[in-house]
């Protein structure tokens, strides 16, 4: 703010060269451009409507608690994900709680709690309202006019709408990280067929659809400590 002030103090010293001072409108003017641009827009991550954006980085000391997060997901380091938790963490709606539980689920045989936190971490972070955050980033936004039960999200760029189930079929239409309804997931079938936001019906890759309310991760900070308050999947 020093360097701003400094800057608008010299604006009619270097103007007066030319003409007269600047009005105060000019300067006031000057002054808005200069501060908007100390918290630039945070960056999307691709293209689309719904694609992966960070609004975490102000959060005091989170870019450290992420940091360890991630690289407990990469190591498979249960005791370190276990740490980062609180003891009250929820994971599921019925009933699902606490540490001891989330280690059993990190330790299961078929892996799949690693799996979704892999997925998980390129799928950005939102600053939520309760001072905390949310991964993945969507879904702290507002996606209105989708069944949110049916609602996929377009996990890509430019992803084709087939107008059948096949790869060389007809592109209807190309998606990038917007959101389409399915009537019911096949998950051992190759495509889904989709309804896009403009009622348009084609056929999606599976591997390129990820359901609205699968796996996200809550944490809050909690004396100074950011935890991992809630890992679920569903509603």
């Amino acid at each position: 703010m020093r360097g701003i002030l400094a800057a608008l103090a010299l604006l009619p010293l270097l103007a007066g060269c030319q003409r007269e001072a600047p009005p105060a409108e000019e300067i006031a003017k000057s002054a808005e451009k200069l501060v908007g641009a100390e918290k630039p827009e945070p960056p999307q991550l691709a293209e689309g409507p719904y694609a992966p954006r960070d609004t975490c980085g102000d959060l005091k000391d989170a870019a450290e608690f992420r940091q360890t997060l991630a690289a407990a997901i990469e190591a498979r380091d249960a005791d370190a994900l276990v740490a980062l938790a609180a003891q009250d963490v929820k994971l599921d709606f019925g009933g699902g709680t606490g540490a001891a539980e989330l280690r059993k689920r990190l330790t299961a045989e078929d892996g799949q709690l690693w799996r979704k936190l892999d997925e998980l971490m390129a799928l950005g972070c939102a600053a939520n309202k309760q001072g905390g955050m949310t991964i993945p980033w969507y879904f702290d936004q507002s996606i209105k006019g989708v069944d949110p039960f049916k609602g996929m999200i377009v996990t890509g760029e430019k992803v084709p709408v087939l107008a059948a189930p096949d790869e060389e079929a007809e592109v209807l239409v190309r998606l990038s990280w917007d959101v389409v309804e399915i009537a019911a997931m096949q998950p051992d079938e190759p495509f889904q067929k989709v309804e896009t936001r403009d009622g348009q019906e084609g056929y999606l890759a599976t591997g390129k659809l990820r359901s609205l309310i699968d796996y996200r991760l809550v944490a809050s900070s909690r004396n100074n400590r950011w935890r991992i308050v809630s890992l679920v999947a569903g509603d």
